[in-house]
């Protein structure tokens, strides 16, 4: 059900967001009526939703395109009520910053029929209830849209009064016809053309296809179309990243025929006749226009601040251990070209790997309904003890109190696998940190098609890879790396302080999750397996089998993990004392707007390297406590520790899918959205 509010992302890369206040008028308002309040038992009734823009508003058909979506519907039924497919009247285009929508500029409305089942008697009452969400967007913003409708009903003879039948097939008129003939469809190269059965003779004013099955279009491409005596053929462009992937199915969608009319059409592949008369389509000029340096133009912009965001994510201090040990791993091996380019690439594809596993599971969980994001695993105190367990273990591999054949202490002959799970360690340690540029590309990773989306995490996985691959395949780079020597045991001891302090975070972080009980486990196990890591390395200096030794330390993180509560403790209170921030709530950022007040907005989370860095460096600070004193600024912190779904949706409004993000409110603007490194100045200049 969520999965609607998980694309309500500010949908267009270049668009601003805008939350919907609470108690604001709706900007598409919806009605809830039904063609009979007296429905027979064992037959069915016609629900209207109707729905109304305000001008220069518009909302989405149930495929939006590049960048809509359409209604989605929560029902609380009675039980032997049950509720069909809502039905859409035929959309019209709209481009927006080169994304192609399928839209309703105009008062519309969608159609859902309820089957009354037969064992009701006449007289029983039956409260239909539905919960609607939907989008409502402008040329500058978009907003979430939400309201609670109802309609009684009693069972009754099913009669329709003569006005309301008329109203009702007034709005069955706006849907589109199913077509009695068989379409077909044949793809070749990136382009699809699609043959419709149309009579010769018929009328056809500017028609184009509106596709159902989604993603397999490249919604934005250029549309054209030819009569070939009783068939109609359109041809446009295929989506050259799921393209691969398609099984070859029917394929659905509404050809428009005129105005406010149209087929329904299910094409399977077959034979396109060629040759015939070029017809005028729907915003010919404007979608070819659209498409020069339009939407995959656009994606290869998106896709280049990911891999930057996955390099600068390198600079973050989450990520610098691990950047340590490969440091390490490379002195050890010396001049030996091969094994260092070797380790490179199983290092790299550890690092893709991961973070696109961890995109994948992201983009499912979000589609299942879950309200997750960027770091999602962190919010769960049992990845986080295991996590916790596993820095411990590297911290006293680092000291040097136990040895094993693992990326972190091998030379020229380490494991490939070694280096591979040193990758996904690098992957999984770095995802408490969002860099710049992430956050565009991240959000874009949410509301794009999924092999894109997957393709966006793969660049982020790349830039987090790419300057070890850069050392080691540029000569002049590898050439200025110290040799090996004495240096490297100080400095694997060295590299155990911040990984310990790495495993102190996620200590506090553990307490934070799941209380002073999840913090006495996680001591109790910290104790227990730095006890049989102790016990393994004196087994190891004595020549002795240390297997049982290791066998203890796993079972000791899996006996740790199955005790930890799975349900994360009560929330503790986040934030600024010497800001006096109170907690964000979408009610509270009302209050103080309407007050005149202005707002500073901030997200953060325990888990948030970089959000704690500027809550050290430039929040929590006299100068801006003072600034902000002055100006009479109000503060509000949402604390994203744990998941919470209210707290993902305001993200979503702002194209974010993690913190930190920063929010600055004044009256009468639009909020401006803050830089996610801090500095005191960017806090004391805000006017």
């Amino acid at each position: 059900m969520i999965r609607i509010f998980l694309f309500l992302i500010a949908l267009f890369a270049s668009l601003p967001a805008q939350a919907q206040l609470p108690g604001a008028p709706l900007k598409v308002t919806a009605n809830l009526e039904a063609e009979t309040t007296m429905p027979a038992a064992g037959g069915k009734v016609t629900l209207a939703f109707i729905m109304r823009p305000e001008p220069k508003w518009h909302g989405y058909w149930k495929n939006g395109g590049d960048a809509g979506v359409g209604m989605n519907l929560e029902w609380q039924l009675p039980a032997g009520v049950t509720a069909g497919e809502l039905r859409y009247p035929v959309p019209t285009t709209l481009i927006m910053s080169g994304l192609m929508n399928y839209v309703y500029e105009k008062p519309y409305t969608l159609l859902v029929d309820l089957t009354i089942g037969a064992e009701f008697k006449p007289g029983t009452k039956l409260p239909i209830k539905v919960n609607g969400l939907w989008l409502a967007c402008d040329d500058r913003v978009c907003v979430p849209q939400e309201d609670n409708l109802m309609v009684d009903l009693t069972v009754g003879d099913g009669n329709v009064s003569a006005e309301r039948r008329a109203r009702f097939d007034s709005y069955r008129a706006a849907l589109p016809v199913p077509i009695d003939q068989a379409a077909k469809y044949n793809i070749d190269g990136e382009s699809i053309e699609i043959a419709v059965p149309f009579p010769e003779n018929a009328k056809i004013e500017r028609p184009y296809f509106f596709p159902q099955t989604e993603r397999l279009f490249a919604y934005a491409a250029p549309q054209e179309a030819r009569r070939i005596g009783d068939m109609l053929v359109l041809k446009t462009g295929a989506d050259k990243f799921v393209l691969p992937d398609f099984k070859g199915g029917p394929v659905k969608g509404v050809l428009r025929i005129g105005e406010g009319e149209g087929l329904a059409i299910t094409a399977s592949k077959g034979r396109i006749p060629a040759g015939g008369e070029a017809v005028a389509v729907l915003g010919g000029d404007a979608t070819k226009n659209s498409i020069e340096g339009g939407s995959f133009t656009r994606f290869l912009g998106i896709l280049f601040f990911s891999v930057l965001g996955g390099l600068l994510l390198n600079l973050m201090p989450c990520v610098f251990p691990i950047l340590g040990l490969k440091a390490l791993s490379l002195a050890k091996m010396g001049g030996d070209e091969a094994a260092t380019r070797r380790d490179a690439l199983s290092y790299s594809a550890g690092v893709i790997l991961s973070v696109l596993a961890l995109g994948a599971v992201m983009l499912a969980l979000r589609a299942g309904g879950e309200q997750v994001g960027w770091a999602f695993q962190l919010q769960e105190p049992r990845i986080v003890l295991a996590l916790l367990l596993l820095v411990a273990a590297i911290t006293a591999n680092l000291a040097g109190l136990f040895e094993i054949n693992v990326a972190v202490t091998q030379g020229s002959g380490g494991s490939r696998f070694g280096s591979f799970g040193t990758g996904v360690l690098a992957a999984i340690v770095a995802t408490p940190c969002t860099g710049p540029f992430m956050a565009a590309a991240l959000g874009a990773a949410l509301l794009l098609p999924t092999a894109q989306a997957l393709l966006l995490f793969a660049g982020l996985g790349f830039g987090l890879a790419l300057p070890y691959l850069a050392i080691t395949y540029i000569p002049a780079l590898r050439n200025r790396m110290p040799k090996a020597g004495t240096w490297l045991n100080t400095f694997r001891k060295v590299m155990a302080i911040p990984m310990a302090l790495t495993a102190l975070a996620l200590l506090w972080l553990l307490w934070r999750l799941s209380d002073q009980y999840g913090l006495m486990i996680g001591l109790g196990a910290l104790i227990l397996l730095g006890g049989a890591l102790l016990f393994a390395g004196k087994m190891q200096l004595g020549g002795k089998s240390a297997k049982m030794a290791m066998a203890a330390a796993l079972g000791v993180t899996i006996a740790g993990i199955i005790l930890l509560p799975r349900e994360p403790a009560a929330a503790q209170k986040l934030g600024s004392d010497i800001l006096k921030a109170e907690t964000y709530s979408d009610e509270k950022l009302a209050k103080y707007r309407a007050e005149g007040r202005k707002v500073f907005v901030y997200f953060t989370a325990d888990w948030c390297v970089t959000c704690k860095i500027n809550e050290a460096a430039a929040l929590n600070r006299e100068e801006t406590a003072t600034a902000f004193k002055e100006k009479n600024i109000a503060v509000l912190v949402g604390d994203w520790t744990r998941r919470d779904p209210k707290l993902a949706r305001v993200l979503a409004r702002y194209e974010r899918s993690g913190v930190p993000l920063y929010l600055y409110f004044t009256p009468d603007a639009q909020p401006q959205i803050l830089p996610q490194i801090l500095t005191p100045s960017i806090l004391a200049d805000l006017k």
